[in-house]
C-alpha cells in the first residue's frame, strides 16, 4: 500500500500539461480544490468529473496509476462516509436500534467520498506533471508579492518542494525498513490498537535516523554548492507563459463560473 501513494511522484512523459507553466497548474489545481467545496449538487459533480476527466487525458498518465494513490486513503474515506452516513439527520430510509440512515444521509456521504476521492487525484496530477525545481519556481513565482512584506518566498518554496519530493522516497525507505524488519520476525499486523503502535516502534525509529541522515546530506550538498537562498540568485530556465497558458487560465475561471452557476440555480 505504501507503493501505491503517488503524491510527489512525478512522471515523466511528453503532454500539454507537463509543457504547462508550473504557475499555470498551481492556479488550476486551487480552482479545482474552491470547486470541489463550492459544488453541492450532481450536476456541479458532473461537471468536475468532466474537468478532471479531460485533464486526466491531457496528462497522459495512466488512470490506473493515479487510482493506486486512493488505497492509502481508503481508512479515511471509511470513516469519512460513515460518520456523514450514520450521524446526519434527516428523512429516515433505514433504521437498526440506534443506527438511522438517512436520505439527506446518503446525499451527503456520496458527495463527501466524491470530494476527498478528487482532491487526491486533483492534487496528484499536479505533482504527477510538475517537476519539483518546476513547482520551486512556481511557487516562488506566485508568491512574489509577499517579498514585499519581508517574507522568505524562496526559502518557504524550496521547503515545501523538498518535503512534497521526500513523500515518495521516505515511503520507498518505509516499505524497505518493513520487509527487513519483518524478515527479522517483526509483526505489524496482528494484536490490538495499542499491541500494533508498539511494533511499529522498530520501524518508526529507523525511519526517522533515516529521514535525518538525507536531511544532512541534502544540506551539506547545497552548501557545497554555494546556496545562500534566493537572494540574487538566476535562473537557467526563467518561467515565461505562453498562449496556452492563457488558455488554460481562462477555461480554469469558465469551469469555477459553471459550477457556481449549478449551484445558484440548484
Amino acid at each position: 500500500m505504501l507503493k501505491d501513494i503517488t503524491l510527489g511522484q512525478y512522471y515523466p512523459v511528453d503532454s500539454i500539461l507537463h509543457r504547462l507553466d508550473p504557475r499555470t497548474k498551481l492556479f488550476g489545481t486551487m480552482i479545482y480544490i474552491i470547486s470541489l467545496f463550492i459544488a453541492d449538487n450532481i450536476w456541479a459533480y458532473l461537471a468536475a468529473t468532466i474537468f478532471l476527466a479531460g485533464a486526466i487525458r491531457l496528462s497522459r498518465v495512466p488512470i490506473r496509476f493515479m487510482v493506486q494513490g486512493l488505497k492509502a486513503i481508503v481508512f479515511l474515506l471509511l470513516i469519512s462516509v460513515s460518520f456523514n452516513l450514520f450521524l446526519t439527520p434527516g428523512e429516515a430510509v433505514f433504521q437498526l436500534g440506534f443506527l438511522k440512515i438517512t436520505k439527506e444521509g446518503i446525499q451527503t456521504a456520496a458527495f463527501m467520498g466524491i470530494r476527498l476521492i478528487y482532491l487526491v487525484i486533483g492534487s496528484s496530477i499536479m505533482t504527477l506533471t510538475t517537476t519539483p525545481n518546476q513547482l520551486t519556481d512556481g511557487l516562488e513565482k506566485s508568491l512574489g508579492f509577499l517579498k514585499k512584506i519581508k517574507v522568505p518566498v524562496h526559502e518557504l518554496s524550496m521547503m515545501m518542494s523538498i518535503a512534497l519530493r521526500f513523500i515518495p522516497i521516505l515511503v520507498e525507505e518505509t516499505d524497505k525498513i518493513m520487509k527487513a524488519q519483518m524478515a527479522r520476525g517483526a509483526d505489524f499486523e496482528t494484536g490490538n490498537l495499542i499491541q500494533k503502535a508498539k511494533n511499529m516502534i522498530p520501524l518508526l525509529v529507523p525511519l526517522f535516523i533515516s529521514a535525518f541522515r538525507r536531511a544532512t546530506d541534502l544540506a551539506m550538498a547545497m552548501e557545497a554548492r554555494c546556496y545562500r537562498g534566493g537572494e540574487g540568485r538566476t535562473k537557467m530556465k526563467p518561467l515565461r507563459y505562453e498562449k496556452r497558458d492563457g488558455a488554460v487560465y481562462a477555461l480554469c475561471l469558465v469551469y469555477l463560473a459553471v459550477i457556481a452557476i449549478l449551484r445558484i440555480k440548484a
